[in-house]
């Protein structure tokens, strides 16, 4: 069965909704607060949220810096997986981290996650390492797994400011290199 969601920014108002899922699905989960911290103060970060039935059942998150990105974190909530909402979310982000100018995205994943590797790979990630003990909960090894061929930039994309870049600017003083003082 698959389910057609809408895929769009998160923004604070959803902070609520992704912590829900986020505690429901991992088993050391980030916080309201982490959450908050990347949207209004991490100018590298970019989430996406998916809606079905009118409320949010999954989220997607990475870190672009320059030409690379790393994604941090993906989850949809129990009732909606296996829906194909996943496998859209990440499609999503990719075509966003292509348009932000990403060459190419890093994940790590659960050795024993097989259906998430599965996923991954579909979409063009191959595996390229593994992090022993990486997961903190159970000591788990994950597979670090990258997709090099992104999808081709869109030419009329168009960002609205992200909050923490507006945050970021706001806090910028410029300094007079003559006089010394700040403008």
């Amino acid at each position: 069965m698959s389910t057609d969601a809408i895929i769009r920014r998160m923004g604070r108002e959803d902070l609520d909704a992704v912590t829900a899922i986020e505690e429901a699905t991992f088993a050391i989960p980030w916080s309201r607060e982490s959450f908050r911290q990347e949207l209004e103060r991490n100018v590298a970060a970019r989430y996406l949220v998916a809606e079905a039935d009118g409320q949010v059942v999954g989220y997607a998150g990475a870190w672009v810096i320059l030409d690379e990105s790393h994604i941090t974190n993906i989850a949809v909530a129990e009732p909606y997986r296996g829906r194909g909402i996943g496998k859209q979310m990440t499609k999503a982000l990719l075509q966003y981290l292509s348009n932000l100018g990403a060459c190419y995205a890093t994940l790590e994943v659960r050795v024993s996650n097989e259906r998430a590797q599965n996923l991954y790979k579909g979409l063009g990630f191959v595996r390229v390492g593994k992090r022993k003990r990486y997961y903190e909960d159970n000591q788990e090894d994950a597979f670090l797994m990258v997709c090099e061929h992104m999808p081709e930039a869109e030419e009329d994309f168009s960002e609205e400011p992200w909050p923490a870049a507006e945050a970021a600017n706001a806090e910028k003083t410029e300094i007079n290199l003559d006089t010394g003082h700040e403008e």
